[in-house]
């Protein structure tokens, strides 16, 4: 009997920048140590209005520069969400707040996580800010964390014992 996909998704405001940038970098982390089969990933936003967007340019150039090509269209969180998915990883308080009162039932709560709790060499950051607003280094910073956490979240995965 095949066993079943491990559901990690990434969670920021717009779903334009920080969560798609995660899931590429993990995607592709997953491609290469060899385990991508054995994973669903995706990500959303808790705001709606960038609904079927790319994520931002300035994203997507810097994330280009480092090989991550994001093709992610945006969209919003669903409470579907909370039973398809294992791990809900977010990228700062107002997220973690936002997906708690979205969530069904305080069991399935408990699938949320920060993002910077799986960062292993960034320990000073207590989010991962949004560079929305910020010049290409907040891009180049967002991209630096999503790597640490992204490899920290990877480790505890494969760390963890098969359910």
């Amino acid at each position: 009997m095949p066993s079943m996909k491990t559901g990690i998704l990434f969670v920021c405001l717009g779903n334009i920048c920080r969560s798609p940038a995660a899931e590429e970098i993990f995607r592709t982390l997953t491609q290469r140590h060899g385990v991508a089969d054995r994973f669903e990933i995706d990500s959303a936003g808790t705001y709606a209005g960038h609904t079927g967007d790319l994520p931002d340019r300035r994203m997507r150039r810097a994330a280009a520069g480092r090989g991550y090509e994001l093709t992610h269209r945006a969209r919003p969180l669903r409470e579907s969400d909370f039973e398809r998915f294992d791990r809900i990883i977010v990228m700062d308080d107002y997220n973690y707040e936002s997906v708690h009162r979205m969530a069904p039932t305080r069991e399935l709560a408990r699938k949320i996580y920060r993002m910077v709790e799986f960062c292993r060499h960034s320990p000073q950051w207590s989010h991962v800010p949004d560079p929305y607003y910020e010049g290409h280094e907040g891009f180049e910073l967002v991209l630096d964390l999503l790597e640490d956490g992204c490899q920290g979240l990877l480790d505890d995965l494969m760390e963890a014992p098969k359910r």
